[in-house]
């Protein structure tokens, strides 16, 4: 009996050992991360309007965390390759992911995707929203959506529209429905700076884009018919809403935040969070970001899980609404 009470008495020594081990652990973890550099996912070509902000926010973290953060492009079906990518990435803080709500949120109700929006990683805060213009090419003879969507109706030929994401995709396809033009071609490009491109260059009639032609815009290189907002954009205030221009119902927004994979201590989500609300706070980088024609706006890593989930469920119920299907 007195062996046992010892044996007893010895094991709950250990585990209380192991519990302050582990405690110490955690927190020599989060004292020491990053130890080495960091590799974040940007699931979409370079040049794109994520990949602009991610630059930014990396290169601001590195200077905090003094360790490298290395940019990655990992593009292809809407985001979902580097998104999968993070997803199944080991997770130790060390792999992370600057995504969108298009491949974050809506790619997993139209593609049969092998991570879940929300349940397969950890959500660390949310840096911007990304409002979206419509863009034509230069000698398309239109120059507001009234004028767009008449030409789309009359015109001998179908108009077409570039998509470089799941959400332009969707908002694409919308838009065909509701101005009653289905004949409008929807080209698919890997990802928003090709989108754009191809505008460009007139291989196509017209995009709606997040922004990323924002210096092309101020060119002249394409033409601006109308912006996808509250309130029309302070750098192009002549150019009205789509709301002002009579066209409803495509109330369509997106975001750019960071997330690591599922499992990835709490320590080292609890430090990215806290610096990312610096860097996003911070005036230098609020003005640099309004100059790429987003809007700053943090959301702590808890919100930003909210918002994941929220806006994947309502793009679950506009795509069962509208009968979205994929060709």
């Amino acid at each position: 009996m007195q062996h046992e009470f010892f044996s007893r008495r010895k094991m709950l020594r250990t585990g209380i050992a192991g519990i302050g081990a582990l405690g110490l652990s955690r927190w020599s973890l989060a004292a020491q991360y990053p130890e080495k550099p960091v590799r974040v996912i940007v699931p979409f070509p370079p040049g794109g309007s994520t990949d602009v902000v991610a630059r930014l926010i990396l290169q601001k973290l590195g200077e905090r965390l003094n360790q490298s953060f290395i940019l990655e492009n990992k593009s292809g079906a809407n985001g979902m390759v580097g998104t999968e990518y993070v997803a199944h990435a080991a997770p130790d803080g060390y792999t992370l992911l600057f995504n969108t709500a298009g491949a974050q949120t809506l790619s997993p109700v139209i593609y049969k995707a092998n991570y879940e929006a929300l349940g397969s990683f950890e959500p660390i805060g949310m840096v911007c929203d990304v409002p979206v213009a419509v863009i034509a090419r230069n000698n398309l003879p239109a120059n507001n959506m009234q004028e767009l969507i008449a030409l789309a109706k009359n015109s001998d030929k179908p108009l077409s529209a570039s998509s470089g994401s799941s959400i332009i995709t969707l908002m694409t396809e919308k838009f065909k429905r509701i101005i009653g033009v289905p004949g409008i071609i929807n080209v698919q490009y890997k990802g928003t700076s090709p989108q754009m491109q191809a505008v460009v260059t007139g291989e196509v009639d017209f995009s709606f884009d997040p922004f990323t032609g924002i210096e092309m815009i101020k060119s002249g290189k394409v033409k601006l018919l109308g912006v996808m907002l509250e309130q029309r954009s302070e750098t192009f205030p002549q150019i009205p809403t789509l709301r002002e221009q009579g066209i409803q119902d495509m109330d369509f927004n997106s975001w750019a935040g960071m997330l690591a994979p599922k499992g990835t201590p709490k320590a080292i989500v609890d430090t990215l969070t806290k610096h990312l609300e610096a860097i996003v706070k911070d005036p230098n980088v609020v003005a640099k970001i309004k100059s790429f024609e987003f809007v700053p706006k943090y959301l702590s890593g808890e919100q930003f899980g909210k918002l994941i989930q929220s806006d994947h469920d309502r793009w679950k119920q506009i795509v069962k609404e509208t009968n979205f299907k994929l060709d």
